[in-house]
């Protein structure tokens, strides 16, 4: 049914023989040749790339073929193509468009259809309203069917990300690397390119399995345990870690520590500004570390603050010239390279980071930590009934400055994406640069000590919860 199909921020995801069916990737794929046939220059084609999960290429096909017939030329990998490298193949080739068959981090029983714009980004709020105003929209068929061309997006790709970093510094510093593919489709590419400049690692989760046994590939908790021991045993300075589409990244220190997205993002920023000293402005999500702004501040660099999504960077990068950007999730985009989450790229880069400042991933995050002062950061995902959601929205929303929080006195409020309070912690008193207590209802948390960021974020929970016994 047309109504299966609906398209959010960057593209279209249901369950596999649900409603993620050839059917209704058909419908998806007739609204995005109406797209590009009306509104883009169809002639120059559209790239289609799939990922490692179950049925992914078969998928794909169906979606060229549809794209074909209505006249579109499509170039179609012939291999198995991470979500970065159809972007940049897009832009490289310069496309009207791409399309990816990937569910990025979701479970193994979905599957999902992105659409990514000329730029080499994902199509803007415009773009993605406009593909779907066409859902359900006959679409006849060109008098001459177009050609699809098998083509491995991959190559052009991998040699752009490899050029970006210091592969010969790289390899000097000594340090070895734990790769973690995640079962997804970045299985290869660094292994391949730190194989070729003679740099120590070991890749693991890199086989082929579309069940992705006893994971969701989400770099996060519980999902990196692995890692985590991985790490450790095989003596490596750093571990690594993309998703399944291999956009995001997720690290792990050298005693095993996990190195979430916001610490990943602050080292990546100051090695920026300290090194490279591009210019540019710097965008982080509402939910995303305020280390930055501390960073940003201390170089001189204007921050801007955006809603939750990697669709907000995107929109700035078009518009103005941006540094770097990224959200809590694990995507960071640097302009340079692409409008673009790359979980590949951002891994080099911490690489080339790590060699720079002679200092393994856990220094250079302790390093931070002492110079911008402790931010330490949790989030709990609470599945709870639409009724429960919604009296908390309300209760949270009637809350003032000087009521309480979690335990906590609220000093003030903000409101771009979700309900953030900023919390007077008593934990956080005498605390060098002490960072800014918040919590933010979706359920986010940072402050200065990681007992402060658990006590909070279950409070919050307990928050939620009475909504259930009034």
């Amino acid at each position: 049914m047309v109504t299966a199909v609906k398209f959010g921020t960057d593209g279209w995801r249901g369950i596999i023989a649900d409603d993620f069916t050839y059917a209704n990737v058909r419908v998806a794929a007739r609204a995005i040749a109406h797209y590009v046939l009306k509104h883009e220059d169809a002639k120059r084609g559209v790239c289609i790339g799939y990922d490692t999960r179950f049925g992914s290429r078969a998928f794909a096909m169906v979606a060229a073929e549809v794209l074909a017939n209505a006249g579109i030329p499509i170039a179609f990998g012939s291999e198995i193509t991470p979500t970065p490298a159809l972007s940049y193949a897009v832009r490289a080739r310069k496309a009207a468009g791409g399309v990816m068959i990937t569910s990025s981090h979701n479970p193994a029983e979905w599957n999902g259809v992105k659409y990514k714009a000329s730029y080499g980004g994902s199509g803007s709020p415009s773009i993605m309203t406009a593909i779907e105003s066409y859902l359900g929209t006959p679409l006849p068929d060109a008098a001459v069917p177009a050609k699809i061309e098998q083509v491995d997006f991959n190559p052009q790709y991998i040699a752009a990300i490899a050029r970006f970093v210091d592969l010969d510094a790289i390899r000097a510093s000594g340090y070895k690397f734990l790769i973690d593919c995640m079962y997804g489709c970045g299985r290869g590419v660094i292994a391949g390119i730190f194989t070729r400049a003679g740099i120590p690692f070991v890749e693991i989760r890199s086989e082929l399995n579309p069940l992705f046994p006893g994971i969701n590939p989400e770099p996060i908790l519980p999902h990196i345990h692995a890692t985590q021991l991985a790490v450790v045993a095989e003596k490596c300075d750093a571990g690594f870690i993309t998703d399944g589409d291999a956009d995001r990244i997720g690290a792990v220190d050298e005693h095993g520590n996990v190195v979430d997205a916001h610490k990943v993002y602050a080292v990546l920023l100051h090695w920026l500004l300290t090194r490279k000293g591009w210019p540019g402005d710097v965008t982080r999500a509402f939910n995303t570390t305020k280390m930055l702004d501390r960073i940003a501040a201390k170089y001189g660099r204007t921050l801007h603050e955006h809603g939750i999504g990697f669709k907000y960077v995107c929109d700035l990068m078009l518009q103005r010239e941006i540094l770097i950007g990224g959200e809590e999730s694990g995507g960071i985009g640097i302009s340079r390279h692409l409008p673009e989450r790359d979980g590949l790229f951002n891994s080099l880069l911490l690489a080339n980071v790590m060699a720079d400042e002679k200092k393994t991933l856990g220094q250079l995050v302790a390093a931070l930590q002492a110079e911008f002062g402790e931010h330490q950061y949790g989030r709990i995902d609470m599945h709870i009934d639409e009724e429960l959601k919604q009296s908390a929205i309300a209760r949270a929303g009637a809350l003032v400055a000087g009521d309480t929080m979690a335990g906590m006195k609220v000093l003030r409020m903000e409101t771009m994406d979700g309900i953030k309070f900023f919390l007077e912690n008593p934990a956080c008193t005498g605390r060098k640069n002490a960072a800014e207590t918040w919590l933010l209802l979706r359920v986010y948390c940072e402050s200065c000590a990681t007992d402060s960021v658990t006590a909070i974020l279950e409070g919050a929970r307990a928050f939620v919860l009475a909504g259930r016994a009034s």
